[in-house]
């Protein structure tokens, strides 16, 4: 199965688009000091942080999802047709059985379709 991917990083062929955000103080301060000691203008900064910061996000979102997908395939191999699961949940239920005061009894005041469908059961 072929995956499309796409990139973080743009074309280069789109228009920049204006953005504001609110910068902590100390973040802004800095990025100012950063800016005059580089020479660089701040826009220049923060997407060369924006980047960067894409750049390893997505890096180790991509790892983590692996990690999964990795986890659901060991699974379903281990067990296909969830016989264990089935069995769990069984069990479960078992054991709860005595605690449901509903279990195994058959509502008092059923409704009609309620009475229909015991009918139909009953054959």
């Amino acid at each position: 199965m072929a995956v499309k991917r796409h990139s973080i990083k743009g074309s280069g062929t789109a228009r920049r688009k204006a953005t504001t955000f609110r910068l902590d103080p100390r973040l802004h301060g800095n990025l100012e000091l950063l800016s005059q000691i580089l020479k660089k203008p701040l826009n220049r900064l923060v997407n060369e942080a924006v980047e960067g910061f894409l750049d390893k996000r997505s890096a180790e979102v991509e790892s983590e999802l692996q990690q999964i997908l990795d986890r659901v395939r060991a699974s379903r191999r281990a067990d296909p047709k969830f016989e264990a699961a089935i069995g769990t949940l069984v069990d479960a239920e078992a054991g709860l059985g005595a605690e449901d005061p509903a279990e195994g009894r058959t509502q008092p005041n059923a409704g009609p379709a309620q009475t229909m469908v015991h009918q139909l059961l009953r054959g």
